[in-house]
């Protein structure tokens, strides 16, 4: 269980985080640079070479804005928003999204290791199936069973 996992500290409490070998810090200097593109698979790299679309650069700006007015060391407010294909990338990192999910809004806090997801990956937009008892009319043998 949890308990016996704690004395062992395998983990420290903060580890660096990698991505693709970078650690944080350097991940956000890089964050504008050509080279970033490379870290990201085909997809990703493709999307964000071909320029962000208007709704998305816009998102940005809020995204931005919302962590400038945050106080020192507290989370920014969480921005909605419906661009689930939007592409993570580390300038987003530390921020709070609202991610539709088709009929919520899931609060999601933007990580390190989100980078080069789509905030869509994050947010699930099914209720996964729960098995339970076959209902009525699951098939005709049941009917035998259920108690009138």
């Amino acid at each position: 269980g949890m308990s016996e996992g704690k004395k062992k500290s395998r983990r420290k409490p903060f580890r660096t985080f990698y991505f693709r070998g970078l650690e944080l810090d350097q991940l956000l200097d890089l964050a504008r640079d050509p080279k970033f593109l490379n870290l990201l698979n085909t997809r990703a790299r493709r999307r964000l070479q071909r320029g962000l679309k208007r709704k998305h650069q816009s998102f940005l700006k809020r995204l931005n804005k919302a962590k400038k007015e945050a106080p020192e060391g507290e989370r920014p407010r969480g921005i909605k928003t419906h661009l689930r294909d939007m592409v993570i990338i580390p300038e987003m990192i530390g921020n709070v999204v609202g991610v539709h999910n088709g009929q919520h809004f899931n609060g999601i806090e933007i990580k390190p290791d989100m980078v080069g997801h789509y905030l869509g990956e994050f947010a699930i937009t099914y209720k996964p199936v729960r098995h339970g008892r076959p209902g009525i009319g699951a098939n005709t043998a049941s009917a035998r069973f259920i108690p009138l």
